[in-house]
């Protein structure tokens, strides 16, 4: 039975959390002030430290140097109630496993505590560098797939977002540009839903033809088309009780639409070849880097189909519009690949962090995940360093210097100028050009003030 300390000033609130974590099953001690908690761990190894960082007459973060200086093995999370994110910042780079802001829900401390576990048991922690600056999301998910939440006003809206709308089944419509993590949000809105026990489904509209949409959507009987030479289960099927991922789902054809929007409303399929309906209990999440409200009013795209899809919206950031994130997800990148590669690079070299700190990244977290891959697998040393990286990346940081230091904004700003001159100032044609949403590029002409 893992063996927890709760280090918390506020009595009645320690008390009633460590009450709920015993009835989930671990050992847990108290502790009301700073003083009395070192004397508890230096007596007793615990798995698991969750600590206030504003503790009376003791400073939050000493404490956390402190616990690691006993056993570095021992993950902490830390609890703040002032949403400091400087100071959860300087807690991940002290050794800090996560940090999680009051109020939180008991089912969120719940799957903190377990993915912090989880990491101490794959034995990860000693392979990972100290200052790893991680803010991460702590789903109970294989750790390659967990979300960096970020600690930009963007990205904390973001996942407040997901936090409203993942407990209920309204159907909802992710957008955003291209890369920037569209089918990793509709996961998170999965694995916090009721739904988390049963399959998540993803499925690119985009990638499949039309003629056998049908097919892959409902599944078919054997015999019913040449090439059918046994029963097929549909993604429907495949996704009954869960939730379905529907990818870039303004590329369906008019009729695959039909199709779809009858599925939703009867809740029940035919697989093709069969009278048979099936009922299914799915709760359906959208993507497209389109504007569906302009393929509405141009008729490639139903609108009932459209509100249907669209009981609750979610527009992901791009890169650029949570830029403060960029080193949290640079990190969470390098772990992965290091993994991934069973490489065990530590960090960037300051010039690589000013390079990735002057790069555009059009291709947002996509391309900043492929280049750091790119580079932990050319990298020999400890430090991944300028050579590693693609001339594009760093080619743009030495173009911008040549033009008395050209600024990422400045660069921003002339991209959209020449967007919205070359389509004749139609804006929806300039976003396709930016390869960005119109509400993204609104947004970005107020914040620009640019008098078009």
């Amino acid at each position: 039975m893992p063996k927890l300390l709760i280090i918390e000033d506020d009595a009645a609130f320690c008390q009633m959390l460590q009450k709920f974590l015993i009835r989930n099953g671990y050992d847990v001690d108290v502790s009301f002030t700073a003083q009395e908690a070192k004397t508890k761990f230096k007596a007793t190894t615990y798995n698991l430290v969750l600590t206030d960082l504003r503790l009376p007459n003791y400073d939050g973060l000493q404490l956390l140097s402190d616990i690691k200086e006993v056993n570095p093995k021992t993950q902490v999370i830390v609890m703040t109630g002032y949403a400091e994110v400087g100071s959860a910042v300087e807690a991940m780079k002290k050794g800090a496993y996560d940090y999680i802001s009051k109020p939180f829900t008991p089912e969120e401390i719940l799957m903190q505590i377990k993915s912090a576990l989880n990491q101490e048991t794959k034995g990860q922690l000693d392979s990972e560098p100290k200052e790893s600056n991680k803010i991460e999301n702590t789903l109970d998910e294989p750790q390659d797939d967990r979300v960096v939440i970020g600690i930009s006003e963007a990205s904390k809206k973001l996942h407040e977002y997901i936090k409203l709308v993942a407990p209920t089944d309204m159907s909802v419509l992710i957008t955003g540009e291209s890369g920037t993590g569209k089918e990793v949000t509709a996961r998170a809105i999965h694995d916090n839903s009721k739904r988390k026990e049963h399959s998540f489904v993803a499925v690119d509209c985009g990638a499949i033809p039309k003629e056998i949409a049908t097919s892959e959507f409902f599944g078919h009987i054997k015999g019913s088309f040449t090439g059918a030479v046994e029963d097929k289960k549909g993604h429907f099927e495949a996704a009954n009780g869960g939730t379905l991922f529907l990818d870039e789902i303004g590329n369906l054809s008019y009729e695959n639409q039909i199709q779809l929007l009858r599925a939703l409303q009867e809740r029940k399929i035919k697989r093709v070849g069969s009278n048979k309906e099936i009922e299914v209990d799915i709760r359906i999440v959208t993507a497209t880097n389109e504007d569906l409200t302009e393929a509405v009013e141009n008729g490639s795209f139903r609108e009932d189909l459209f509100h249907r899809i669209n009981e609750f919206s979610v527009e992901i950031p791009s890169l650029d519009e949570r830029f403060e994130d960029l080193p949290l997800f640079a990190d969470f990148f390098l772990r992965k690949a290091n993994r991934s590669l069973g490489k065990k690079v530590e960090g960037f070299s300051e010039d690589v962090k000013d390079i990735f700190k002057q790069y555009h990244w059009p291709g947002n977290l996509r391309e900043l995940q492929n280049v750091i891959k790119r580079a932990v697998l050319l990298t020999s040393g400890d430090m991944v360093e300028k050579a590693a990286l693609p001339k594009e990346v760093y080619r743009s940081k030495e173009g911008n210097v040549k033009v008395d230091n050209f600024s990422k904004a400045d660069y921003e700003k002339e991209q959209i100028v020449k967007a919205l001159k070359q389509s004749n100032f139609n804006k929806s044609k300039a976003a396709k050009l930016l390869q960005i949403t119109r509400k993204t590029l609104y947004n970005k002409i107020n914040h620009y003030n640019l008098d078009l």
